[in-house]
């Protein structure tokens, strides 16, 4: 049994709201079912929800292309071909999460991978596997990190994420009962008698806006843009996180953070992701004298779990005092075949991947904890559902086996949507509440100008620092100081341009991710504590969960 250890973090009254509103003049819509963000698991919602004969609204922050969805390359897990079984799959899942997975919900997403690959092809994804009910002999599929067989679906090669989303936006649009509304940015959830009961946001022209609903399901993904070296898009600046946890709603295992090993490194390139499929296919990590990196690290080599791999790059990295090590590719048969998206990426540098090393580097990836629910989706706070990588399900532990998290979101992306849609109350009984408003503390007295980008850039440039691959408890505590610092610097400005919403979010998110860090004292999956170097067998095995403090 995994025990749970509870904190509850200093929050002050006027952290509640981001923004001053007055509920009574706000413009106000209804809906039964409201939906924020539309990657694999939001869209999966909506569409679930809709076939259960609910009207829903769905809220996207971007345009529909800008997910971590659409970027995702290698594919999604699945049992489906001869030589694979669900206990195999189950047990590397286990395995890699270290202790922390919950198994029942572990062993339900597993078995229902299947029905979500089946759900996905009927939606038009066309995977590069064959069709049919045993998937075909398993040699065609892909195989990952800590997977002990090749069990990964991709689809158009290495661009698996634009396939499923493309697929999944088509089907929003073509749904007679779903509403897009794109370019929203949800600011904060909003709760009447302790239940979540409407959402306030600014609409494509910046106008505050409440959004009432029957039930929400969050899906609003990632927050790996708190780091200074990144995978994830832009928009990751965990809005809904932050959101949920300002409502009421508690967060867990928040230290759990996974960094990609292989993103492409080269000065001015965006931090792009370099497919785990590539090293599954027989690429090699080197150093710059060409000596494999993973040589006597680990039995599984280049396709040991990511913590593993991340780490041993960053201590060779430091070792030979480089900035990068090296992906070999060039012993792929017809490797830019088989890797379009990344030949091309590539090529755009000047890197031929038949002929040329890939300058690669770790980067933040995946946040493995959330926003804490149930194996049906449920938060702690009623009303509000969460599901993908803003949610922490009990899935993935201490570390996310690679390519489970297209099938979580498909999965209980499923789930959210079918147990919204059966709680919904619908539009005409709901009713907003005239006397919710909030007015900042603010000064409105002249205060020295603030530098937005340098704040943001000093904040990444710590957690990357201090917060990132390895940790150690005198830093973490002074980070905490100093994040706390900058939020109150931030509390004294008032405004809703997108930079201060998005840094203010950004800085919460980093804090409930330092605290629970701090609050770990051992080493486990991606957690890695200079100063608790070992995995603590009598202490560890417990969830972090951290609420907010509520006021008297």
């Amino acid at each position: 049994m995994i025990s749970k250890k509870v904190f509850q973090l200093d929050f002050f009254e006027e952290e509640r709201f981001l923004i001053p509103f007055y509920s009574r003049y706000l413009p106000t819509y209804a809906w039964p079912v409201v939906v924020l963000g539309a990657g694999a698991a939001g869209a999966s919602a909506a569409l679930s929800a809709a076939q259960m004969g609910r009207e829903v609204l769905v809220l996207r922050k971007g345009g529909g292309d800008d997910s971590n969805t659409f970027q995702a390359q290698g594919g999604i897990a699945a049992v489906l071909s001869d030589g694979d079984h669900f206990d195999l799959h189950i047990r590397d899942t286990l395995k890699v999460g270290c202790g922390l997975c919950e198994p029942e919900v572990v062993s339900f997403i597993v078995k229902e991978g299947p029905g979500g690959i089946s759900r996905l092809r009927e939606l038009g994804v066309k995977f590069d596997q064959p069709s049919g009910d045993d998937g075909g002999n398993g040699s065609s599929l892909s195989r990952e990190g800590g997977h002990s067989r090749s069990r990964v679906f991709s689809a158009g090669g290495d661009s698996t994420g634009k396939a499923v989303q493309a697929s999944l936006n088509q089907a929003l649009q073509n749904h007679p009962r779903i509403t897009v509304m794109d370019h929203f940015r949800a600011v904060d959830l909003l709760v009447s008698e302790g239940r979540c009961t409407g959402v306030l946001g600014l609409d494509e022209n910046g106008r505050p806006v409440q959004v009432l609903g029957g039930a929400f399901v969050l899906a609003t993904g990632a927050s790996g843009q708190i780091y200074r070296e990144t995978t994830n898009p832009d928009i990751a600046t965990a809005d809904g996180l932050a959101m949920a946890f300002r409502a009421g709603a508690s967060v867990r295992d928040m230290e759990f953070f996974q960094f990609h090993p292989t993103t492409l490194y080269i000065a001015g390139a965006a931090r792009v992701l370099i497919s785990e499929a590539v090293r599954g296919a027989g690429a090699v990590l080197r150093d710059r004298k060409g000596e494999p990196v993973m040589e006597g690290v680990h039995p599984q080599g280049d396709l040991a779990p990511r913590d593993i791999v991340s780490r041993a790059i960053l201590a060779r990295m430091v070792s030979i005092g480089d900035t990068n090590v090296f992906l070999d590719a060039t012993g792929i048969p017809e490797v830019e075949k088989h890797f379009p998206q990344i030949a091309r990426m590539c090529a755009s540098f000047g890197i031929d991947i038949c002929k040329d090393p890939i300058p690669v580097r770790p980067g933040a990836h995946y946040m493995v904890g959330g926003v804490q629910t149930d194996l049906q989706a449920r938060s702690d706070l009623p009303g509000l559902f969460a599901c993908g990588e803003v949610a922490s399900s009990g899935l993935h532990g201490a570390n996310r086996l690679a390519s489970n998290s297209l099938l979580e979101a498909v999965v209980l992306g499923e789930v959210a949507g079918k147990e919204a849609a059966e709680e919904a109350t619908e539009p005409s009984l709901l009713r907003a509440d005239p006397h919710l408003k909030f007015s900042s503390k603010a000064s409105h007295d002249p205060v020295a100008p603030l530098n937005l980008g340098d704040m943001l850039y000093s904040m990444k440039s710590l957690m990357w620092r201090d917060a990132g691959l390895i940790r150690e408890g005198s830093q973490l505590k002074d980070s905490l100081e100093k994040l706390r610092f900058w939020e109150k610097v931030l509390l004294r400005r008032e405004g809703h341009s997108p930079g201060l919403l998005d840094l203010r979010n950004m800085l919460l998110t980093s804090r409930l991710l330092c605290f629970s860090a701090f609050s770990r004292e051992e080493s486990r999956g991606t957690h890695f504590r200079r100063d608790f170097p070992e995995e603590s067998q009598e202490k560890g095995l417990f969830h972090t969960v951290v609420r907010r403090e509520l006021q008297a």
